[in-house]
């Protein structure tokens, strides 16, 4: 669906500046936007790469592991349908740990393999076609996702000439915290909700 939509704005955009006579900043905005996407997809793959490796380190040195124990007080609070030993636990905490440190790109394959961890447990294929309670909670933390420092969006602005990339920590700091909050306070509010309907007795 967004592949259609960014066609479509780009299309427009080409047409637009064609029947208004500026075909010519089109292109010329169409070539430089081409090496500024090059230039920034080659700065994010180092950042990229950098903290992957630093997570990667951390796990064979054992520091993950530390951390997801002293995160299990805040797992227990947010997925309380979740069992201690249940192997979706580890990736789903070292997904949280690198939202909050502001490593979005090096979060996605703990994410990924925390929801292939929760699916794969079900047991009746057609419950794997509806998510859980834990599924909901989790994509939505992981959407709202409190970040300390902003890694990636002071390397965009440092990508384009920022004269203070640091700045944006302060206002993110406080934005991820609303959001983290809100989206906290709405699944405990759902989850009470489908606990209390599986609760009624069916008529």
């Amino acid at each position: 669906m967004l592949n259609y939509l960014w066609g479509l704005m780009i299309l427009t955009g080409i047409f637009w500046g064609a029947a208004n006579g500026n075909l010519d900043a089109v292109t010329k905005g169409l070539i430089d936007s081409s090496k500024e996407s090059v230039e920034l997809g080659l700065v994010m793959l180092g950042i990229m790469s950098f903290w992957c490796g630093i997570l990667e380190v951390g796990n064979r040195a054992g520091l993950v592991d530390w951390l997801t124990k002293k995160a299990g007080p805040m797992m227990d609070f947010l997925y309380p349908g979740l069992p201690k030993d249940h192997p979706a636990r580890q990736p789903m905490a070292v997904n949280m740990i690198a939202n909050i440190l502001g490593l979005g790109m090096a979060a996605t394959p703990a994410g990924l393999a925390a929801l292939k961890a929760l699916q794969q447990n079900r047991d009746e294929e057609k419950d794997r076609q509806t998510a859980t309670n834990t599924m909901c909670t989790f994509l939505i933390i992981n959407i709202s996702s409190l970040q300390l420092v902003p890694i990636n969006m002071i390397a965009y602005r440092s990508q384009f000439g920022s004269s203070n990339p640091m700045a944006i920590v302060g206002p993110a700091l406080i934005a991820t915290f609303c959001s983290t909050l809100a989206a906290v306070i709405f699944c405990k509010i759902m989850d009470m909700k489908s606990r209390r309907g599986k609760a009624v007795p069916k008529k």
